[in-house]
């Protein structure tokens, strides 16, 4: 009997562990500003738990390098004169192309301004548009779980006039791919800070 209550536990275990790794997304409609005017935009939340200790995933979230492995196989970032820095700059904008299964363009020039990188709070904030996408405001979100877990959080505020809905449902699978993708990364020990 014994034996069975601890394989059941340590099946339970699994299945929680197994769960909290994987991305959960919700959306909502929130209202935004769009040159002077109130318009209805989209937040998607997409969050997981990332096994690796939060300093080691902070310092490749401040990576390009980062940017490009966890987009690979649904979006190819190509900067528009030069090359990406090291490691983002706050206060600087990037722009680029992009490349829809690495090879299809998509969305015309996107622009990324880096708005934010707080080490103390563990968050990196960017205000980032295109043509289609108006507002793409995104916050990743780190907190520190213990035991060299980390809980991870995208945060994207989207308004792409009637597009809205549509930009929304390929953000949604684009940022459970990136979460999928971390999960590669904390398995095979990557580190993409220079």
């Amino acid at each position: 009997m014994k034996i069975v209550l601890l394989f059941c536990g340590l099946l339970l275990s699994c299945s929680l562990s197994a769960q909290s790794a994987k991305p959960r997304a919700q959306v909502e409609r929130v209202t935004v500003d769009y040159m002077g005017q109130a318009v209805e935009a989209r937040r998607l939340t997409v969050t997981s738990e990332i096994p690796m200790p939060i300093e080691q995933v902070w310092a490749n979230v401040k990576t390009p390098a980062l940017l490009e492995f966890v987009a690979k196989g649904k979006i190819r970032f190509k900067p528009v004169s030069g090359s990406f820095p090291e490691v983002w700059q706050a206060g600087k904008t990037y722009a680029v192309k992009m490349r829809l299964w690495g090879f299809m363009p998509f969305g015309g020039t996107h622009y990324l301004y880096v708005k934010k990188i707080d080490k103390e709070a563990y968050e990196l904030a960017t205000e980032e548009w295109d043509r289609k996408a108006k507002v793409w405001n995104h916050d990743v979100v780190l907190r520190d779980l213990g035991g060299g877990r980390t809980y991870y959080e995208d945060s994207i505020t989207i308004y792409g006039g009637w597009m809205t809905g549509l930009i929304t449902r390929f953000a949604k699978r684009f940022y459970i791919h990136r979460q999928k993708r971390w999960q590669v990364v904390a398995a095979n020990g990557l580190d993409f800070a220079p």
